[in-house]
């Protein structure tokens, strides 16, 4: 399903899936999210990340629940460090939703990172594998976030292989049966459809021009608030159907 090229603001696309167990547990009053990812999850320079404004977007949604945001984000981080982390970072904390930024790193391959980042194919490798373990090890719902649309993977060098990125994470999360929030497209929609031009989408502290700006952050946490409500709908749609 594709979002409304001529709706202003643009809105994300919506999940493909509902969120039961997220929504199931805002019904009983409690609620907890882990964040999983690199210095979008993190926080890049003073820039407050969107996990944060998320978790304040959704108290205000829902405010008869308590929901807790775990943020484990690590900069410059990839799918397969992270997917050594689960047991600890993700798998202990009991999530209700687990939302996994993933990609970017694997696209962007800066050439003075410490140990080097991982092939594309050690990257997709370690998505497939994390989500198997997160359908054997927990009962939460899932969703993977895609690469950022900036200019240090759009250049002629990496823009093939973001995009075959964000299309592979796209169809790791369909054999799996979990949601996408597709940033990509949604950060396309902002520069394409809003014309929000790139000086005000990246970080201006950002040399690279790889980090979001603080405008961004919050669209992008705005636009994560609508997609988890939308997916919390559907749940609730869908149980209430098969009660009746």
């Amino acid at each position: 399903m594709d979002s409304d090229p001529s709706q202003i603001p643009v809105v994300p696309i919506p999940f493909e899936h509902g969120l039961p167990h997220f929504a199931h547990s805002l019904t009983g009053g409690k609620a907890k999210i882990v964040a999983i990812g690199s210095s979008t999850t993190a926080g890049h320079n003073n820039i407050k990340a969107y996990p944060e404004r998320l978790l304040s977007l959704l108290q205000a949604e829902y405010p008869t629940a308590k929901i807790t945001m775990v943020n484990k984000g690590i900069g410059g981080q990839e799918a397969p460090i992270e997917l050594q982390r689960f047991d600890t970072d993700v798998i202990a904390q009991m999530p209700d939703l687990v939302i996994w930024q993933v990609g970017t790193n694997a696209v962007w391959q800066r050439p003075d990172h410490n140990p080097p980042p991982p092939s594309f194919n050690e990257t997709t490798r370690a998505i497939r594998d994390g989500l198997v373990k997160l359908r054997n090890e927990t009962q939460a719902d899932v969703v993977l976030m895609d690469l950022q649309y900036l200019p240090a993977v759009l250049t002629p060098a990496k823009k093939d292989k973001a995009i075959a990125m964000v299309e592979a994470i796209s169809e790791l999360a369909r054999d799996a049966g979990v949601n996408v929030f597709r940033r990509f497209a949604f950060m396309k929609d902002l520069y394409q459809v809003e014309q929000i031009s790139f000086d005000r989408m990246v970080d201006p502290m950002d040399d690279d021009r790889l980090h979001d700006s603080d405008w961004v952050t919050q669209r992008v946490a705005w636009a994560a608030r609508l997609a988890i409500v939308g997916g919390v709908d559907k749940a609730r749609s869908s149980a209430a159907a098969n009660i009746g």
